[in-house]
């Protein structure tokens, strides 16, 4: 009983040995088989609807067409550097690149998805990314988002970057809003930063001017904008109004054009719509 006791954890121990070497001898096979794989082809992956970055700039960057890769045996290839490459255009968000063994090498891009463009008051143009940061205009491709322009004061080093300018993180919390609301995606055109440092929407419909101001409380703005929209605008048009203003919480003030009169939607803190009505009108909103 005592020897077999000795023995049982000797031949566990034996076993486990083995083991190891043999994934040790497979490990060195499969190593000396991967060094002797030639790279026979490169599988580029864009998906998306945007179209900053193609193929052939991809081609370029990783020295694709210059058989810089195909036909080198894989084990010379330094992946972590093609990814560093790829990552350091200000269009790609992110790279991944990983081969098989049967010499292709894949790449994967995610490119960055602007969702506003800044024009300001130095004259540089530039996109907004949707994680707040700065990037260049493309040669290849134009981005249908919206466009701020006007007094904002936003610098541009022409590389990828984050947001300084207060003004400048508003106007990005007003785009981003506005993009996650299809109503709103579709009704407004522009934001203009006004001599006041106010945000001003430019609709679509109409030659009005929506006074926002900051971007504090938009869902309430907003919502007050729609219940305007509703009830006042059927009654005069859409031509009547010069300035809808909205940048108190719980008011909307119509200035109208060519005559001084205003017609204002006032509602209590707190309250739902069948507490707000518009002065100057008979017109008590449901």
């Amino acid at each position: 009983m005592f020897k077999k006791r000795i023995w049982k954890p000797l031949l566990i121990s034996l076993a486990w040995l083995i083991c190891f070497g043999g994934l040790v001898v497979l490990m060195s096979f499969i190593e000396g088989k991967k060094n002797e794989v030639v790279c026979k082809d490169v599988k580029i992956y864009i998906p998306g609807n945007q179209y900053f970055i193609d193929r052939e700039e991809v081609d370029n960057i990783i020295q694709v067409n210059s058989r810089a890769l195909v036909g080198r045996r894989m084990a010379s290839i330094n992946i972590h550097e093609l990814e560093n490459k790829l990552r350091a255009n200000p269009f790609i968000e992110f790279a991944k690149v990983y081969t098989d063994m049967d010499g292709v090498i894949s790449v994967e891009i995610s490119q960055r998805q602007p969702i506003l463009r800044m024009m300001n008051r130095f004259d540089q143009d530039f996109y907004v990314d949707q994680h707040g940061l700065k990037i260049p205009l493309s040669g290849n491709f134009t981005a249908r988002v919206l466009v701020a322009n006007g007094f904002i004061d936003e610098a541009f080093a022409n590389h990828v970057d984050s947001l300084h300018s207060p003004m400048a993180m508003q106007l990005f919390k007003t785009a981003d809003f506005i993009r996650r609301d299809s109503l709103w995606d579709a009704q407004i055109a522009q934001l203009y930063v006004n001599k006041d440092h106010e945000i001003e929407l430019i609709p679509r419909v109409g030659n009005n001017r929506i006074l926002l101001g900051t971007a504090d409380s938009l869902e309430s703005k907003f919502h007050n904008l729609l219940v305007f929209y509703k009830k006042a605008l059927p009654l005069v048009g859409w031509e009547a109004y010069k300035v809808i203003n909205i940048k108190y919480a719980n008011q909307v003030v119509g200035i109208r054009n060519g005559i001084l009169k205003t017609d204002s939607l006032n509602a209590k803190p707190g309250g739902n719509d069948s507490t707000k009505t518009i002065r100057d009108t008979s017109i008590k909103l449901n």
